[in-house]
């Protein structure tokens, strides 16, 4: 047996891929993140994305969306009255000044560097391409307007949010629910709520790091299909 090689020289902790104001200094390999208000060129970036989220929550037998119900639905009134969605673009350059996304008269995009000592290999590159040949989209989330009755006040409830494979434990779901968390302070509403599947230990553990209350009590009751139908059509 070889002697064991002396111990290596102490080294500083390295410190996790963090989130700063997009008029920081960036080291390394920089991120840069995007969260924009969507439009409807945006559906079929979307609907990928909605298909991608299905396959990691193995519920591909549930998917039946399409771009074409996406397009009739999601962008019919304004956004943060009804179903409204933030898109996550990425770049490793700035984006693009005068961007015509910067001029949205409902919502100033949000822009922060995410620091990052390797660069981010992503093989979809070219079909979630955005504005430019840097701009690709790594992520949305998709929300709407409830009402607490206890709080006497509207909130947000998240129906969805997804970062794409690569560009996960970035801080970048962070960046997309502080989003949604923002725009709710900003129009004083009381909460932003959001489930989460009981086996995604790691999405559960980040949700409670950030300050969430994870309620184990609450169970969700749902009416679809065939159900629905029989209720609906009650005389």
């Amino acid at each position: 047996m070889a002697a064991a090689a002396p111990p290596p020289p102490p080294t500083p902790t390295p410190t996790p891929p963090s989130t700063v104001p997009a008029d920081s200094t960036p080291i390394g390999h920089p991120l840069f993140s995007r969260v924009r208000l969507a439009g409807p060129s945006d559906v079929p970036h979307i609907h990928k994305l909605i298909h991608q989220m299905a396959v990691f929550e193995r519920l591909t037998h549930l998917f039946s969306a399409t771009e074409s119900s996406l397009s009739a639905n999601l962008f019919s009134s304004p956004p943060f009255r009804s179903f409204t969605v933030f898109i996550l673009e990425v770049s490793p350059k700035p984006f693009p000044e005068n961007s015509p996304h910067d001029s949205n008269p409902n919502y100033t995009p949000v822009v922060r560097i995410i620091n990052s000592d390797l660069p981010v290999e992503d093989p979809e590159r070219e079909i979630f391409k955005s504005e430019n040949e840097n701009v690709v989209v790594a992520g949305f989330v998709l929300f709407f307007p409830n009402f607490s009755t206890f709080l006497g006040k509207p909130g947000f409830y998240v129906e969805d949010i997804f970062v794409r494979e690569c560009y996960r434990r970035k801080g970048l779901g962070k960046v997309l629910l502080s989003a949604v968390a923002k725009q709710a302070v900003k129009m004083d509403y009381g909460r932003v709520e959001w489930v989460v599947l009981d086996w995604n230990v790691n999405a559960i553990r980040f949700y409670e790091e950030m300050g969430a209350q994870i309620l184990p009590e609450w169970r969700i009751c749902r009416l679809t299909g065939d159900s629905l139908q029989v209720y609906g059509n009650d005389n």
